[in-house]
């Protein structure tokens, strides 16, 4: 997954905090300014603790009744992400991670992103993978492909060249 914007967020985000610092402090004070941002903090706490507990029953009961869990899991990593957000110090995070703990801003993100993952089930339960195709990609069935016990490539039959195109 290419995140181009991701070196720029870093310097960005940062400075825009430190501006909301100072606006935020010089209008209601820096007592009240560090106040609100302790405030935030024990909030985040104390919501990834509450709605995290939640999202993880509804992963469990999913997979209990054969469901696959995926939408679940990815609201559960959406709450995790908001409880991180209140929990930095900053107005800008505080602001993002409030909106990623109302269920409905979830849903459209999940919706968003439900078509860029695949949840597959394997033998140890199910497992999540963000899918890309690109053209270098190869989607081969298991009677395509053969696995060999050895390593060594001088072992191992040579291909042979289909000539029925």
């Amino acid at each position: 997954m290419r995140l181009p914007f991701l070196p720029l967020i870093f310097l960005v985000l940062p400075l825009a905090e430190i501006a909301g610092f100072v606006i935020v402090g010089s209008e209601i004070g820096v007592l009240a300014t560090i106040g609100l941002i302790l405030a935030t903090t024990v909030l985040g706490a104390i919501l990834l603790r509450i709605q995290g507990l939640g999202a993880m029953s509804r992963m469990r009961e999913a997979m209990q009744t054969g469901v696959s869990p995926g939408r679940d899991m990815v609201h559960a990593v959406m709450i995790m992400l908001a409880g991180i957000l209140l929990i930095l110090p900053g107005f800008i995070t505080d602001a993002l991670g409030i909106l990623l703990f109302i269920p409905p801003v979830r849903e459209v993100v999940w919706r968003f992103i439900s078509s860029r993952i695949v949840v597959v089930e394997t033998a140890s339960g199910f497992a999540s993978a963000y899918t890309r195709r690109s053209s270098r990609t190869i989607d081969l069935d298991e009677d395509e492909y053969t696995r060999y016990d050895t390593d060594d490539p001088e072992e191992r039959p040579r291909p042979q060249l289909r000539t029925d195109h």
